[in-house]
Formats: structure tokens, C-alpha cells, sequence
């Protein structure tokens, strides 16, 4: 009788194991359906985008994502065109010059914020903070009034000021400074370093993921950047590659399949960047989950 107990109990726990296994499978399957949905929704506009760019005018309306005719036309046009090479070339020279200023100063003002003991520090980091709260189109007006008035206006300093440091980098900086031990720079201090050595020979390599976040961020925000180029560009010379796009945008049609080419090669300096910096960025979520 005991050992037709025990059996029984066996197999009962076997099967609430079995039953387990099975909700877990369940479970793994509908959350990998949900990934793959949302992966689609996300690939698919660029799909649109890169097949569109392979189309001829007359079948820009057809949604087929295999053009029936497919041609190589539209990216002779747009590379010969020596108006796109020159905006590429702006927003390549603006994203780069303004994520170099950001990972310095940001992480800079981020580092002291963090690593040093003043009056009015907290205050400063709160009104650094305070900026995100303000819309950018309220910024607008008074950045084209300074432009306008130190005479920046259609100059690539015009472009780039208001993006040189943000409050964001600030902030980022700021907290993943704060994962640097202070007995590391304490040590440093006694081996002879200045301050801006310790800055940038100590703390700066511990928190590269951070810095390549950033610069991914800024990069990213700069190379797609469009309505401060719109307004303070007069000349299609000064044009960035968003706001040049729009010129295949006439009164009389809109040439969709070269703004899709154009947008179809504009992501390939922003896959460059992402995939030179992501391992930086998945090493950082590793460290940070082992110290977890």
C-alpha cells in the first residue's frame, strides 16, 4: 500500500512538472510571436523605403514589395547630383563636430557634478534638468534671434551651437560617474595626476558604455535632425542631407522614389556608428547586470 503511495505521488509530481514545462513553453512561444510582430512592424518601413528606392515613378504607388521593374536609376540620378554629396557631407561634418563636443563637455560637467563637493551644486544640476522640461520649438525663436543677431545665420556654427552640450548627456554622465569608485581617483591624486588627467585617463575608460550611448544619441538626434537646419539655412550649399531631401519635393509632384533613395543611403553612416559602438554598450549591460 506505501509503495503504491509513493508511486502515485511520483507521478503526480511528474506530471505537475510536466504541466510546468509545458506553461513555460507556452509562455516562451507567445512572448517570441509578440518580438517577431513587433520586429516586422519595425523592419518593415525600411523594406518599403529600400524597395521603393527600386522603383520607377510610374510604380512608386504600387505597394508590391518586389518592384516589377527593378532599377538602379534613381541612385545614379542622386549620387551625380552634386547637391547630395554636399549635404551629405554638412550633416556628416555637423553630426560628428557636435557628438565630439557633447562626450567631452557632457561628460566634463557630468564628471563634476558627480565627483565634486561645492555650494550650489545640487541647484546647477537641477537647472540643467530644468532645460528638458522646454520644448524645443520654444527654443527656436530665441537661437535664430542670437543667430541673427552675432551673424551665424546659413554657417555651420549657426547649426551647430544648440546641440553642443544637452542636458541629457549631462545626466547620463552624471549617474554612470557615479558607479566610479572614489578610491580609484583618490589613488590617482596620490600618484601625481592632475585633475584633468584623472578625468580623462581614470573615470572617462570606466564609463565607455555610456559615452558610446551618447554618442549614438547625439549622432543619431544631429544626422536626422531637420527643422533648426530648415530655418537657419538659407542656401542649398549649407543645406544638411534632411532638409536638402525635401528639394525632390516640388509643387508640381512629389518624386518619392528619390527622397527614398536618399533616405535609403543617409542610414548607412548611422548603421556604421551604431555598429562600432554597440559592443561597448552590450558590455556595459553585462557589467551591470554581474555587479547586480
Amino acid at each position: 500500500m506505501a509503495f503504491s503511495d509513493t508511486l502515485n505521488t511520483s507521478k503526480s509530481a511528474s506530471s505537475l512538472r510536466s504541466s510546468a514545462r509545458r506553461k513555460r513553453s507556452q509562455a516562451q512561444f507567445i512572448r517570441w510571436l509578440l518580438l517577431f510582430a513587433g520586429g516586422i512592424a519595425m523592419i518593415m518601413p525600411i523594406i518599403f523605403m529600400l524597395s521603393t528606392s527600386f522603383k520607377y515613378p510610374f510604380e512608386v504607388y504600387n505597394l508590391n514589395l518586389i518592384p516589377e521593374e527593378p532599377t538602379i536609376e534613381n541612385y545614379t540620378y542622386v549620387l551625380e547630383d552634386g547637391r547630395f554629396f554636399g549635404w551629405f557631407t554638412n550633416s556628416l561634418f555637423i553630426a560628428t563636430i557636435t557628438t565630439i563636443c557633447n562626450v567631452l563637455f557632457d561628460s566634463l560637467v557630468g564628471y563634476v557634478l558627480c565627483k565634486y563637493t561645492f555650494p550650489g551644486r545640487y541647484i546647477i544640476f537641477i537647472a540643467i534638468l530644468s532645460t528638458l522640461m522646454i520644448p524645443t520649438e520654444m527654443l527656436v525663436i530665441p537661437w535664430y534671434l542670437m543667430s541673427s543677431t552675432f551673424g551665424w545665420l546659413d554657417t555651420y556654427w549657426g547649426i551647430m551651437f544648440p546641440g553642443l552640450m544637452t542636458a541629457f548627456g549631462t545626466f547620463l554622465m552624471k549617474q554612470f560617474f557615479e558607479t566610479v569608485p572614489d578610491d580609484f581617483l583618490e589613488a590617482a591624486r596620490i600618484d601625481g595626476l592632475n585633475e584633468l588627467q584623472i578625468w580623462w585617463t581614470v573615470a572617462m575608460p570606466l564609463v565607455r558604455p555610456a559615452l558610446a550611448a551618447l554618442a549614438i544619441f547625439v549622432f543619431l538626434g544631429n544626422w536626422t535632425a531637420f527643422i533648426w537646419p530648415l530655418i537657419v539655412t538659407n542656401s542649398q550649399e549649407m543645406y544638411t542631407l534632411p532638409v536638402g531631401l525635401t528639394t525632390f519635393s516640388v509643387e508640381a509632384q512629389v518624386e518619392w522614389e528619390l527622397i527614398m533613395t536618399g533616405a535609403a543611403i543617409s542610414t548607412i553612416p548611422t548603421l556604421i556608428v551604431f555598429l562600432v559602438f554597440q559592443r561597448y554598450i552590450i558590455r556595459g549591460v553585462v557589467m551591470a547586470g554581474l555587479k547586480g
